[in-house]
């Protein structure tokens, strides 16, 4: 089902399906949200949880016990249900049961809540353990962008803007494999605040940050200054991905978690940034977009 929320000049949609943010448009009619096309990328906002990334041959094991799941695992392919609604937010949730327990033995619950600002749209994830033992788990964001924004601009003509001056190392993907290549460098920030968009940034697959100093970052015309900010805290890990394949879009990623290393093994709980719930408690995060 696809729920509808307005606020002054904004609107958005959102599917049921993976509780899928598909439409942000301001009053101009401009859709800020990539629209799926298959030529480049057929998903628009996926939900990760309750991995971010790929497993090993798609395998983990979780208390002695082998299970498979999908790359950023299984929550973007399932049936959420209403949780909450007005006209300017709805809460969707996703509850544990027989097909999630194939794949992760756990008793949980997911909420993910998109309401409309003045200015943009705000996403919050709740993660509630259900169950009688410790939950593992990482949860993540991964909405992409539609670039150019409302103008005449070439796909080069944007950039991306951090808040405050960053030093990063991003590790190379090994894209035969999707995980994580953490004993080689990709990517390198020097103190800069800015990395000038071109594709072939990632033709590599996506950059991957870790332990940023900033809370925010824009995609923006660096002529117009028209584009996408995204506000978030709370995440160790923050990719940025595009697919090589030259779309018109750019994906801006808050992430708990990430793909498992090639130096990890595939002890579920010993990937890297796993977040450890407790018997019956809770875990929120959140992230706001503002449009420029």
């Amino acid at each position: 089902m696809i729920y509808e929320l307005k606020k002054g000049g904004l609107t958005a949609k959102v599917d049921s399906l993976g509780a899928q943010l598909i439409s942000l448009q301001a009053e101009n009619g401009f859709e800020h949200i990539w629209v799926g096309d298959p030529k480049y990328w057929r998903g628009q906002a996926p939900v990760l949880f309750p991995i971010v990334g790929a497993l090993r041959e798609g395998k983990t094991k979780i208390g002695g016990e082998w299970y498979e799941m999908g790359q950023h695992g299984f929550a973007r392919k399932m049936e959420f249900a209403l949780a909450g609604q007005t006209s300017e937010s709805v809460s969707l949730r996703l509850s544990s049961d027989f097909e999630t327990r194939k794949q992760y033995p756990f008793e949980f619950s997911l909420t993910v809540t998109y309401t409309l600002t003045d200015l943009g749209i705000d996403t919050a994830f709740t993660v509630e353990n259900k169950g009688e033992k410790v939950m593992p788990f990482s949860v993540g964001g991964h909405p992409g962008f539609n670039i150019p924004v409302n103008e005449k601009a070439a796909f080069e003509d944007y950039t991306i803007v951090f808040d405050k001056p960053e030093t990063q190392n991003c590790p190379l993907i090994d894209t035969s494999c999707a995980l994580i290549d953490d004993k080689n460098i990709g990517f390198r920030m020097k103190g800069e605040r800015e990395i000038p968009l071109r594709h072939d940034l990632f033709y590599g697959d996506a950059l991957i940050f870790e332990n940023l100093n900033s809370e925010k970052v824009q995609i923006v015309n660096k002529h117009t200054g028209k584009g996408v900010e995204m506000t978030f805290s709370g995440f160790p890990l923050f990719g940025i991905w595009s697919a090589k394949n030259d779309g018109p879009y750019v994906c801006l990623e808050p992430w708990t978690g990430c793909a498992t290393l090639k130096s990890e093994g595939d002890e579920f709980d010993q990937k890297k940034n796993t977040t450890f719930l407790p018997a019956g408690a809770g875990a929120d995060y959140g992230f706001s977009v503002k449009i420029l």
